[in-house]
């Protein structure tokens, strides 16, 4: 079978998660990027074809004019759209493009779901500062670029002449973008993570997020959450519902206040920033076999296997300043007082960078499963402790 996979930048998810799967499940797979030199050096035993995948025409020229496909997949923010109208065209599984649409659009989805009758938040678009300006928004609030990912360029403001200031600063940094205004939604961060084939959906559990201080929302911890209360995941999958989201993985960010829970954003894909790599050995489920075989048209069993009784964690050291790495703990797998430790650097020693105020300014992630979220907590702590990172201004 011939698995067309689209993609922007190599991943870990990709590199360590789906293209093993695909090798496992035997699957030909033809990587489809506008950035093929990068996926070459990635993994240069996979066939890599230069596409502008951003255009669905022109993937399915590409497509047509290579082998028959039996299987489009992506797992980009950017690519969901276009994935879900080449699958269609060419008459396979996938998901449904208009729920890939308004899951990615942000003003979409907040229109969608008020029309539903599921949530209203106050949210307006804007094009520029002085749009921004005439607004009679509800403050404290947040800006957010449109189609954006990754907590790039989201900011919380608190009052009027704040509020253009930073839509002008992020609107000079990306012209021609479309940013939207909504209303500050108070309470605790989680996700919930789903997978589904439009027959059966399965919910495999989440994360409790702690982010950075505000006004902007880096997210440095994930702790393991083996299943929501019922009464706000019944909330928040109401809410999935309406937006016609069931088909393949999905990462969902909600808040809870005073018992109501509320979507932040829907990617609709599986989780990053290797939570997906984590979810796998932690639920000891072929996490990555699951997706694939749903886009290859095999229906998911109707129980997974999936085990709870473990705890997890993620930290993510971030740069603070901009400039030079010149100091970083190399690569380690280490099993401290029954936790298993994974740390792996995201950026490497001489690198300079600016600080982006996003999941780009990672500079390394840290895996931690055991069977007791103290001990978890306690060795991840001590590891972190241990390690130093320096950067040169």
């Amino acid at each position: 079978m011939r698995l067309y996979l689209l993609a922007l930048n190599p991943t870990d998810s990709v590199t360590e998660g789906f293209l093993p799967a695909a090798s496992r499940l035997g699957l030909d797979v033809t990587v489809l990027t506008d950035q093929p030199d990068a996926h070459r050096r990635a993994y240069p035993e996979i066939d890599v074809l230069e596409c502008d995948v951003r255009d669905v025409r022109a993937v399915v020229t590409r497509i047509s004019t290579h082998h028959h496909p039996d299987a489009v997949f992506s797992n980009s923010d950017h690519l969901q759209t276009q994935t879900a109208l080449a699958a269609a065209y060419f008459g396979l599984p996938g998901k449904d493009w208009r729920a890939a649409l308004r899951t990615k659009d942000k003003a979409e989805m907040r229109r969608h779901l008020a029309a539903a009758g599921v949530d209203t938040v106050w949210s307006a678009e804007v094009t520029t500062p002085e749009d921004a300006a005439g607004l009679d928004a509800p403050f404290p609030c947040v800006v957010k670029p449109r189609d954006g990912v990754a907590s790039e360029d989201v900011v919380l403001v608190s009052q009027p002449r704040e509020l253009a200031a930073r839509c002008g600063e992020i609107l000079g940094r990306r012209p021609g973008t479309t940013l939207v205004v909504e209303e500050f939604l108070p309470g605790e961060l989680f996700t919930v993570e789903t997978l589904g084939d439009g027959r059966v959906r399965h919910v495999l559990g989440g994360f409790h997020t702690r982010l950075s201080p505000p006004p902007h929302f880096i997210e440095e911890r994930m702790t393991f959450v083996p299943a929501h209360p019922e009464p706000v995941l019944t909330q928040v999958l109401a809410q999935l519902d309406a937006l016609s989201v069931g088909f393949g993985a999905c990462h969902t960010e909600f808040v809870v206040h005073a018992g109501r829970a509320r979507i932040i954003e829907v990617n609709y894909r599986a989780i990053g920033d290797q939570c997906d790599l984590l979810l796998a050995r932690l639920l000891r489920i072929p996490l990555f076999e699951h997706i694939l075989r749903t886009h290859a048209g095999e229906p998911l069993p109707h129980d997974l296997g999936a085990r709870r009784e473990d705890a997890a964690r993620l930290d993510y050291p971030c740069a603070t300043i901009p400039g030079q790495l010149v100091e970083a703990p190399e690569p380690a797998e280490l099993t401290v007082d029954g936790v298993h430790l994974t740390y792996r650097p995201l950026r490497r020693v001489g690198e300079r960078h600016e600080v982006y105020r996003t999941n780009r300014d990672y500079l390394g992630v840290l895996r931690a499963v055991g069977s007791d979220q103290a001990a978890v907590d306690r060795a991840s702590a001590a590891f972190l402790a241990g390690q130093r990172w320096e950067i040169r201004p």
